[in-house]
C-alpha cells in the first residue's frame, strides 16, 4: 500500500491531518477504527420458533404471565431445540442476520426472568433470549 505524502505539519496533500498514528481510541459505537466489532464474539442463546404469528403471540402471553422461558419453549417451539429452546453457544455470523441482530442487542438473562426479543426469519417467528456471552 502506498504511503500518503505529508507536509511538515503532518497533513496529507489534501490538507487533512493524518491521525493514523494517534493513540486516542474511539469508544463510541462499540467498534474500533479497523471495523472490527468489540465485545462478545459468541452467545449462549435460547429461542422459541413458531411458524405462525398467532402461536408466537400465545407464547409471548405465557412469558408475560411469568412462565419460565424453557417451559414455554417446550410447549410452543416448533423446531428441534426442544430442550428448553437451547441452541447452545453460537459464534458471530453463524445465525440468520435478523436473528443475530436481535440476539446481540439483548442483555444476559435467566429462564426464570428472561429479557427477550423477537425476530422474523425465513424459518418463522423467533422469541430470543441470551444466557451468556464471551
Amino acid at each position: 500500500m502506498a504511503k500518503k505524502k505529508e507536509d511538515s505539519k503532518g497533513k496529507d496533500a489534501k490538507g487533512k491531518k493524518d491521525d493514523s498514528s494517534s493513540k486516542s481510541k474511539d469508544t463510541k459505537g462499540g467498534a474500533s477504527k479497523g471495523g472490527e466489532a468489540k465485545g462478545a464474539q459468541s452467545l449462549n442463546v435460547r429461542h422459541i420458533l413458531c411458524e405462525k404469528h398467532s402461536k408466537k403471540e400465545e407464547a409471548l402471553a405465557k412469558l408475560r404471565e411469568g412462565v419460565k422461558f424453557d417451559e414455554v419453549a417446550r410447549l410452543y417451539s416448533e423446531d428441534k431445540a426442544r430442550q428448553g429452546g437451547a441452541l447452545g453457544w453460537k459464534i458471530k455470523g453463524s445465525l440468520a442476520p435478523e436473528f443475530e441482530a436481535v440476539a446481540y442487542g439483548l442483555e444476559n438473562s435467566t429462564t426464570a426472568s428472561p429479557k427477550y426479543g423477537e425476530a422474523k426469519t425465513e424459518f418463522g417467528y423467533h422469541i430470543i433470549m441470551v444466557e451468556g456471552r464471551k
